[in-house]
């Protein structure tokens, strides 16, 4: 009995030392950094290149595994600690994928029945001045990406603020810039607002309402950034003729579908919260629902909607691009490389680290960032990963392509919001990003309110 357990001991420690064996030193590590530093220097240079993101980062994510797997061939190694780890990513990627393709059918039903058609023609053609429109943008984003995350946030109303005046620049720069601050910081402090902090409770770092703690240094941040990008917009008010302007119609059940959107994210969250299912079951659950509403309109007569039709015009290329994005991550923790972030965390201190997570998701996007940091899973209490949380998703602001928002309002007003542009009025984010960071000292560490 005694050799027995000796040899089941023997065993584990074999198997263990297997799985925590480091690879990044070996000649497959350096070959999948350097194809994960190549990958990535297309996403960041697909405008210039005119080669999507989704290209590059998908064969990274896959190539690279495959590598791994030719090494472990090579080399007799045992492949179960391989396999664990694809399943565990699989299931990992599974969760945000679908959750996204949920969320992005509801919008594209939206724009569809026309809702967000009418709120452009209502903001448009209630006179507001240039200022009062600024203002009203933002505050659209902030509170909107919440619940239909940055990057469709930061697209709609983009396109909202184009359609408002399409030639004046001092109106479109700052009131662009304020949209991609206001989605990504409204983003912050909600757990489907942003990608980054999907995944951060998807992951289990915190609970539903651990994140609306972030909101007073989320909007406070804003708020100054919008403030000082306030006083450079010009005064007066864009023009508009209500005789060449038609009202636009919202189709046969759009606020319907407005409805059943917001009870989707309700039961996602209610689900993942009380009986512990993945957020995406909730989601795919509001997707069945929208299946049958869609049936029901048909069987009464009304002008209902394909929903198949609708899941077509879903940006399947940003959904291919985080599940290899977050592949190649995957394959970096899996070679031993995010180790080198877990002992930065021990020599810095946390705060120090996520601070300046910040700034590094401004020049890198904060998906991969995030992502690296759940894998090398630092020792943070719940204040800290509501930090890394915040500066993640708010740091991506300070640079126009540092976030998913960002680069969706570069191609959408595509030579009016740009890099230059941007970085003139930079100084502003950064002392927004300085606020939150402030707030966020104030009331998680000073006075323990979370």
């Amino acid at each position: 009995m005694e050799h027995g357990s000796a040899v089941e001991t023997a065993v584990a420690a074999t198997q263990h030392a297997v799985m925590d064996v480091n690879l990044a030193t070996t000649w497959v590590g350096w070959l999948s950094l350097a194809v994960f530093v190549i990958a990535y220097y297309f996403i960041a240079t697909e405008d210039k290149y005119e080669v999507n993101k989704a290209k590059p980062a998908l064969f990274a994510g896959t190539f690279m595994f495959m590598l791994i797997g030719i090494y472990y061939a090579i080399n007799g190694m045992n492949p179960d600690p391989l396999h664990d780890e694809l399943e565990h990513l699989i299931l990992e990627i599974a969760e945000i994928f679908f959750f996204l393709l949920v969320a992005m059918t509801y919008i594209e039903t939206l724009i569809e029945r026309g809702v967000f058609d009418l709120m452009k023609y209502k903001l448009v053609s209630k006179g507001y001045t240039y200022k009062k429109l600024f203002w009203l943008t933002g505050l659209l984003a902030f509170f909107i990406s919440p619940v239909a995350d940055n990057l469709t946030t930061a697209l709609i109303l983009s396109t909202v603020l184009f359609t408002i005046d399409k030639k004046n620049l001092a109106f479109l720069v700052p009131g662009a810039i304020n949209i991609v601050v206001a989605a990504n910081a409204g983003g912050a402090w909600s757990p489907f607002g942003d990608i980054t902090t999907l995944m951060a409770w998807t992951a289990n770092k915190g609970e539903f309402i651990d994140f609306l703690f972030l909101f007073p240094a989320s909007i406070l941040g804003w708020l100054v950034t919008a403030f000082l990008l306030s006083m450079s917009v010009p005064n007066g008010q864009p023009p508009f003729d209500a005789s060449t302007e038609k009202k636009p119609v919202v189709l046969d059940g759009g606020m319907g579908v407005a409805y059943l959107g917001v009870a989707t994210i309700v039961m996602a969250v209610l689900g993942h919260q009380f009986f512990h299912f993945p957020a995406m079951w909730g989601m795919m659950f509001g997707m069945a629902i929208l299946k049958l509403y869609s049936i029901h309109l048909t069987k009464s007569g009304q002008n209902s909607f394909n929903i198949y039709v609708n899941m077509q015009k879903v940006e399947n290329d940003t959904l291919l691009f985080f599940f290899g994005i977050l592949s190649a991550v995957g394959a970096l923790h899996f070679l031993g490389f995010l180790e080198y972030i877990h002992d930065m965390y021990s020599l810095v201190g946390p705060t120090m680290a996520n601070v300046g997570v910040g700034f590094l998701s401004a020049v890198v996007d904060n998906v991969p960032v995030m992502s690296a940091i759940l894998k090398s899973s630092p020792d943070m209490d719940l204040a800290q990963w509501m930090l890394v949380t915040m500066t993640a998703g708010v740091g991506g602001s300070l640079i126009s392509f540092g976030s998913a928002a960002g680069v969706g309002v570069m191609g959408r007003l595509h030579g009016i919001y740009t890099f230059s542009s941007h970085m003139k009025h930079a100084w502003t984010i950064l002392i927004g990003y300085i606020v939150s960071v402030a707030v966020w000292y104030f009331q998680f560490e000073i006075l323990g309110i979370y």
